[in-house]
């Protein structure tokens, strides 16, 4: 079809040796904060994501109406970490089952969503969720987006390593800080020392 609508799409660069993925699990805060502290992350870059405007400033996000997920690209080392292991961390740290829903972060841009970046990606994270769904884990069926990777926009500067930043603000310890320390009782030996 002529007409057919296309999401913008913007380039990435991927370091030797390093493999990318781009996951939404609400507020990236919260997402970054969690991923930042395991062995094998050598990034966190939050930003915006699967949207149909260019260039989105948060404040735009907000409206809901831009397309994007919050979302963090996640830079790391595969010979450290394995996707399987990402994965279970990204399904364990947030609920998957709550559309375009985290906690009071409501609308679709806080939605559960992973961004692929190849085949294989794509193939893990679909069997994972199915193997999740089928597990009975969750009380719901997991609603986590998988679809292709199209766009990355970095959010602004202030967004950047905002729990390390800004652990004492009061939704720093009220809804980060207990998905933190989720990530230490469950994933102790997987964290950065």
């Amino acid at each position: 079809m002529e007409n057919e609508f296309k999401l913008p799409s913007t380039e990435v660069t991927i370091p030797e040796g390093l493999n990318l993925i781009t996951l939404g699990a609400g507020c990236f805060w919260c997402v970054e904060a969690v991923f930042q502290r395991l062995k094998g992350v050598e990034q966190v870059v939050s930003g915006y994501s699967g949207g149909f405007v260019e260039n989105p400033t948060y404040n735009a996000i907000c409206t809901g109406t831009t397309g994007h997920a919050e979302v963090i690209q996640v830079y790391y080392d595969p010979t450290v970490l394995s996707l399987s292991e990402l994965l279970e961390v990204f399904w364990t740290t947030h609920d998957p089952t709550t559309l375009n829903r985290q906690g009071a972060d409501v609308g679709p841009q806080y939605r559960s969503a992973i961004f692929y970046h190849t085949p294989e990606q794509e193939k893990l994270a679909s069997t994972l969720k199915e193997q999740l769904n089928e597990s009975g884990v969750f009380d719901s069926q997991i609603v986590t987006e998988i679809t292709g990777f199209t766009n990355f926009y970095p959010a602004e500067n202030y967004h950047q390593d905002y729990y390390n930043q800004n652990g004492s603000q009061p939704y720093c310890q009220f809804v980060v800080k207990p998905k933190v320390d989720k990530l230490k009782k469950h994933f102790s030996e997987k964290l950065k020392n």
